[in-house]
């Protein structure tokens, strides 16, 4: 009961505060350079993870920073709950995060979203999924943004196996940039689709950069999900 309570309390600043600076970021944001809206835009993320750890009594703790490159890179993440998505968004900036269309008419936060110009695709559509993942990927990249992939394409509940797509794997081959894969346990604490959160320490383990020179996608694809699940989060 105290966990729902310290959640339903959560939920309301965070929407509220979501509302105040989606406003705030929609009304200037379109006279900033790209490059300059992500860190002013992202404040409001790292704001939630604060207020999570507050409200809710969810840390966290990184393994691995040292291994994040100083150039352009996919990003390849499990993906469990919206903390990642949050975290990994600032964190890691500036990186343009693949997502469904969808999220972009989510009123406040999807119109403050698009002004971030993420790569948004339709998933019914998947041959002109790919070709927009390529296309618009190798542009971002080019223009000095990394790539922020979830290959499982949903998030997953913890201990629940889903078929990883190609799509991250084939980026990074096509552009030769490398592979940053990264494992974290976020739904441990904050589930997905579910009110309550549970006080603890989420770890991410960020590994050393995979080379994509001469490699096949799916096989690239396959050594990251291996390496997730011998993290043991």
């Amino acid at each position: 009961m105290l966990n729902a309570i310290r959640a339903t309390l959560f939920y309301f600043i965070y929407s509220l505060s979501l509302v105040i600076y989606a406003s705030l970021c929609i009304l200037v944001g379109w006279m900033l350079p790209l490059h300059s809206r992500y860190p002013f835009f992202l404040m409001w993320n790292r704001f939630a993870v604060w207020w999570l750890k507050i409200s809710c009594g969810v840390s966290y703790r990184i393994t691995g920073a040292e291994n994040i490159p100083d150039k352009p890179y996919v990003l390849l993440c499990n993906h469990q709950s919206p903390w990642e998505t949050l975290f990994l968004s600032y964190r890691f900036q500036p990186a343009c995060a693949i997502l469904k269309k969808e999220l972009l008419k989510i009123p406040f936060f999807g119109w403050g979203l698009a002004l971030l110009k993420p790569i948004a695709i339709d998933r019914s559509k998947r041959r002109a999924a790919r070709e927009q993942l390529l296309t618009q990927g190798k542009d971002r990249i080019n223009r000095g943004f990394s790539i922020l992939i979830f290959p499982e394409g949903t998030r997953v509940d913890p201990g629940v196996e889903k078929k990883y797509s190609t799509g991250g794997a084939e980026l990074a081959i096509a552009t030769g940039v490398p592979v940053l894969p990264v494992a974290q346990n976020a739904g441990k604490f904050w589930p997905a689709r579910k009110l309550a959160k549970k006080p603890g320490c989420i770890d991410m383990i960020i590994g050393k950069p995979v080379s994509s020179v001469g490699r096949e996608a799916r096989g690239l694809t396959e050594e990251f999900r291996q390496w997730v699940e011998q993290q043991n989060l």
